[in-house]
């Protein structure tokens, strides 16, 4: 989909890379391929950090609001009970990504890395689905050009 407003598109090219990344961990983990799945362990966690750290934070302080004063306050708060759920498979994820990425884990630690990334595809692409189909064309209307430049400044400088 094509989207008018800069924080859109914005947004709209964080999901296509997450999704890109999060689809080769789910097939490279259906493969068993360990060797593959390792070397997605760094840009996971980096994408996990900036996803669960900066994007949530973005739009949970400057879009979620302002979709609450227009009347789309049900979506916002789902979506931020979305983030929350994301962010508790995250804190346990992260620390066994992190670990992953420096060397090679330990079996407990391999099966439960697999399954907690595995919840976290699952997650992630149900809730990249939402924003796409229900918060980026809202976006569109809700922003003016003002707003717009101003956030995609501001998220561009974080």
């Amino acid at each position: 989909m094509s989207y008018s407003r800069q924080v859109s598109r914005t947004l709209d090219d964080e999901h296509r890379a997450s999704l890109e990344l999060l689809g080769r961990v789910e097939r490279a983990l259906a493969r068993g391929d360990d060797a593959e799945w390792l070397s997605l362990a760094a840009p996971l966690v980096r994408q996990l950090e900036h996803e669960i750290g900066r994007h949530f934070d973005f739009e949970e302080q400057q879009l979620f609001p302002r979709m609450a004063d227009a009347g789309d306050g049900d979506l916002a708060e789902l979506l931020a009970e979305e983030h929350a759920s994301i962010r508790a498979v995250a804190e346990d994820l992260l620390p066994l990504a992190r670990a992953a990425a420096a060397g090679t884990p330990d079996a407990a630690s391999a099966a439960t890395l697999k399954r907690l990334a595995l919840e976290m595809v699952e997650r992630q692409v149900a809730h990249i689905q939402k924003e796409t189909m229900a918060l980026l064309p809202l976006l569109d209307d809700l922003l003016d050009d003002d707003a717009d430049r101003e956030l995609a400044f501001a998220y561009a400088c974080d």
